[in-house]
């Protein structure tokens, strides 16, 4: 995996690509003080790449899923040749290792998933697989930024009011989709019809995603913005200075459930009190109808040190013990509506998502 620096077209967010037989990603960790780009060569270092947070968003990480597949029947191809079963074999370890990285996010074993029902296919060579892999890794890329487009559409429809003030919560941008946004994406929907709208921007600890991301990319599209601490949220609710909140979701179960970076939760509660329009946006891939409620979601628990301090900077006690779910779940009760590329989902969930499924 090797990394270089200040790639992309001045004024677009490129968040993950094929290139060549390559799956080069915009390295998150660094943004925003610098610009730096990751080549992956093979699918244990997309593994690596999603697993260390080079690339993070539910709908970012299906989209690298399926090229890291893609890069692991070409791969396969060359060690294996014609041999179908080995070829299958090891394409199978490769939707384990990539399944293992993160078990929140729905849409990357749905992407796994969409490139099983290709390599699992008795009738195709191995070469066949390979292209046709190809092919659908690129769709999943195209049907991701068509989908952004139109939750953004849906869901400005639902912003009516004269200055709108959205607040949002961790990266829900171009930089967790194959580009656009969802919950962003409604944003740059609002903002293209309304430029009055004005946006809150949650820090989003431990990472500072809202702080490191959002706000850097709303600033690059001219879009106002101010940065606020988790904490501020409630505050300024109860001051009557903000109008709605938009969120997006790595995982939305049958009843409307919804697990999200951490803290969503609260600003939910925090919302709810105030009557405060809370909208979640997301793809339908991110809609795990399997599941009845968020109960039985997986939180993913991350790296104390994400806690104790940020980048070389350590602030906690040495041995102190860390708690570090990466995800909490918003009750149905807490959303007032779920935006997807199908439509918007109401009250009751259980119908209304089924209805959309079955567009």
């Amino acid at each position: 995996m090797s990394v270089r620096s200040g790639e992309g077209a001045a004024g677009s967010v490129r968040t993950v690509e094929w290139r060549d037989g390559t799956v080069v990603l915009i390295d998150q960790r660094w943004l925003p003080l610098e610009e730096r780009y990751v080549h992956c060569r093979t699918w244990e270092e997309v593994a690596e790449a999603i697993r260390t947070m080079v690339v993070r968003g539910a709908p970012a990480l299906g989209v690298t899923a399926a090229m890291g597949m893609a890069l692991a029947a070409k791969n396969a191809l060359v060690t294996c040749g014609d041999d179908a079963r080995s070829f299958r074999a090891a394409l199978q370890a490769a939707s384990k290792g990539l399944f293992e990285t993160r078990p929140t996010a729905y849409n990357l074993p749905w992407a796994l998933r969409e490139m099983e029902r290709i390599w699992s296919k008795p009738d195709l060579t191995p070469s066949e697989v390979v292209a046709a892999m190809e092919r659908r890794a690129l769709a999943i890329y195209e049907e991701d930024l068509a989908c952004c487009r139109a939750i953004g559409e849906h869901g400005a429809a639902l912003i009516q009011a004269e200055r709108p003030v959205i607040l949002t919560h961790c990266n829900a941008g171009a930089l967790a989709t194959a580009g656009y946004g969802t919950a962003l994406g409604v944003i740059r929907a609002v903002h293209a019809r309304n430029p009055q709208l004005h946006v809150l921007a949650d820090e989003t600890r431990p990472l500072l995603q809202g702080a490191r991301l959002t706000a850097w990319e709303l600033m690059r599209d001219g879009i106002s913005v101010e940065l606020i601490t988790d904490n501020m949220a409630g505050h300024f609710m109860r001051q009557g200075l903000v109008t709605h909140v938009v969120v997006g979701a790595d995982r939305i179960t049958a009843n409307g459930d919804v697990a999200n970076k951490i803290g969503t939760y609260t600003v939910s509660v925090l919302a709810r009190e105030h009557r405060i329009p809370f909208y979640v946006a997301a793809p339908f891939s991110t809609i795990d109808l399997s599941l009845p409620d968020g109960s039985f979601i997986p939180i993913e628990e991350r790296d104390p040190a994400e806690v104790t301090g940020f980048g070389e900077v350590r602030w906690a006690p040495p041995g102190v013990r860390v708690r570090n779910p990466a995800f909490d779940v918003t009750p149905a009760a807490n959303v007032t509506a779920i935006i997807t590329e199908r439509g918007v989902a109401f009250p009751p969930y259980e119908e209304s998502l089924r209805r959309l499924e079955a567009r």
